[in-house]
């Protein structure tokens, strides 16, 4: 009896019970507005991801169309690497945006507001402009990763940081 045979009965069996979790899960999603919402956030992110990833992808409009398997892990680490630095950069922005905002303006920014800031900015960057290296050379001060922000409230609600696109 091979597993793929359309004939088998074990494969019928198996393919309606795959039919029928199927109907319940969208039946679910269906009847279950927060669900819908967090299904609805997270493919935002991983759609705003793709977005970003594609535009920060140099050559080709991230097409790898060498053959070489060699090559192509290249330019995949390559772009990883631009990508994640840009992410990078952005995140250092925002933390300090956010901190000149709580402690020189007295701002009050909760985890429920920085929950949804994205490092997935790409504005401020010319991708095809002049660069200067002469920074590489420039030590940078240390860099205090702390915000002074209280998560508790959020954590008494359950919700913890991979979790906080829930909380809306």
């Amino acid at each position: 009896m091979r597993s793929g045979s359309r004939k088998s009965a074990t494969y019928a069996a198996f393919r309606e019970v795959g039919r029928v979790i199927h109907t319940v899960q969208l039946l679910r999603y269906l009847s279950d507005a927060p669900l819908r919402r967090r299904v609805t956030a997270a493919t935002n992110k991983v759609e705003s991801f793709n977005r970003f990833s594609q535009w920060v992808g140099f050559g080709n409009r991230g097409v790898i169309a060498d053959n070489d398997p060699v090559e192509q892990e290249k330019a995949m680490k390559f772009n990883a690497l631009l990508r994640n630095a840009v992410i990078f950069h952005n995140t250092l922005d925002i933390a300090e945006i956010v901190r000149q905002l709580l402690l020189e303006e007295g701002w009050e920014i909760g985890p429920e507001y920085l929950a949804h800031i994205s490092p997935y900015l790409t504005e401020r960057i010319n991708r095809f402009g002049g660069y200067s290296t002469y920074e590489v050379g420039i030590q940078p001060e240390a860099y205090d990763p702390k915000l002074d922000v209280d998560f508790a409230p959020l954590r008494e609600q359950g919700l913890t940081a991979a979790g906080l696109d829930r909380a809306h």
